[in-house]
């Protein structure tokens, strides 16, 4: 699982920053870490150098394997607070993605062994 973090000119992207964001994301989304290919982390300052309430945006977007990417957005106060809300909804997204494309397949193969089984009846007929 490859993780990219970038950020805006008002954010310093430090090297402590970096391991924060990629031990938060490794420590909740390592039961995903098969199917995930790579996650992009985008932290901005919504208002800039000008501060404010709940203006640091984090933006992840995740690559599932065999899946449409998953993006979430959070915003909050602070740039560990931003990582860790959005990180949280990621991996509720995740999960219920992951959900559902395990219940489709198991719908089809539920569907085919009902069709083999009639087929293999009226060929014995």
């Amino acid at each position: 699982m490859q993780i990219n973090i970038h950020t805006d000119s008002t954010i310093a992207n430090t090297a402590g920053l970096n391991e924060h964001v990629q031990s938060v994301l490794e420590n909740a989304l390592s039961r995903f870490r098969d199917n995930l290919t790579r996650i992009e982390v985008h932290l901005s300052d919504t208002n800039g150098p000008k501060g404010g309430a709940d203006d640091i945006r984090c933006v992840m977007e995740a690559r599932v394997a065999g899946y449409q990417p998953i993006a979430v957005t959070e915003q909050n106060a602070t740039v560990h607070q931003s990582v860790a809300g959005a990180t949280d909804k990621l991996k509720r997204a995740i999960d219920s993605a992951l959900g559902r494309l395990q219940d489709s397949k198991r719908h089809a193969t539920g569907k085919n062994a009902v069709i083999d089984a009639a087929e293999a009846e009226e060929t014995a007929e």
